[in-house]
């Protein structure tokens, strides 16, 4: 096993679901894993009104997207994601890129390269 593995965690506003996996399909990305997450940063949360009572949110609805490439250079995975998901104001997310050691497909038992596709 020769290749390098890499796991990219994109999460932002779940607006931009469809747009990013579109994308991300584009520039070769064959599989994802999509979440629904809930997360605090910047932004704080947000305040509402329920019942007439305010409401703080400290956890605000955000979707996290998960692949892992090999072919693909991650690079481009990640100006991909940037380009669609900047919207230039607190909120917009996060990416992480993690070393993946192996890989196996559990219907077969294949491994490596052979499992992501």
């Amino acid at each position: 096993m020769s290749e390098i593995y890499t796991k990219i965690e994109i999460i932002t506003r779940p607006s931009k679901l469809e747009e990013l996996k579109d994308a991300l399909m584009d520039i070769g990305v064959e599989g994802m894993t999509v979440s629904n997450v809930l997360g605090s940063g910047k932004q704080k949360g947000h305040t509402t009104k329920y019942r007439g009572a305010d409401y703080t949110a400290l956890l605000l609805p955000k979707i996290k997207i998960e692949v892992v490439v090999c072919k693909t250079p991650v690079e481009k995975v990640v100006e991909t994601a940037q380009s669609i998901c900047r919207t230039g104001k607190i909120g917009d997310g996060k990416i992480f890129i993690y070393r993946v050691d192996n890989i196996y497909r559990i219907r077969t038992g294949e491994s490596g390269s052979e499992a992501i596709n």
